[in-house]
């Protein structure tokens, strides 16, 4: 029986970059988060999502902050999820979404911890 880790608990197990060297397993397990938020919509979501009061959103909020179709703010929504960025509940017709604030930090100690 083998465990698959997500990407979040691969980031959780690593050192900071200027610490040592990435394996080649913690480098694929981290590349899919970093793919995520590289695009600057996708960017903007986890901010807007991160930074709504409570920490969450509803889908229906974050419509009017891009001219985008609600359904490729959905694509972009289920590409952050996918990755482990963003909790997601369904609450009759909506969709909130929660950002996984340890994903974050975790992604925040890899790229800027200190070298030892």
């Amino acid at each position: 029986m083998s465990l698959e880790l997500t990407a979040v608990q691969t980031v959780a197990c690593c050192s900071p970059l200027a610490r040592e060297p990435l394996s080649l397993p913690e480098a694929e397990g981290i590349a899919p988060l970093l793919k995520a938020l590289a695009d600057p919509v996708r960017l903007r979501l986890m901010s807007l999502v991160a930074s709504h009061e409570g920490g969450e959103a509803c889908v229906c909020d974050l419509n009017d902050a891009f001219e985008l179709s609600q359904p490729t703010i959905s694509h972009h929504l289920k590409i952050l999820h996918g990755a482990g960025l963003l909790d997601r509940e369904k609450r009759g017709v909506w969709v909130y979404y929660r950002a996984r604030t340890e994903a974050l930090q975790n992604l925040a100690t890899l790229i800027g911890g200190q070298a030892t």
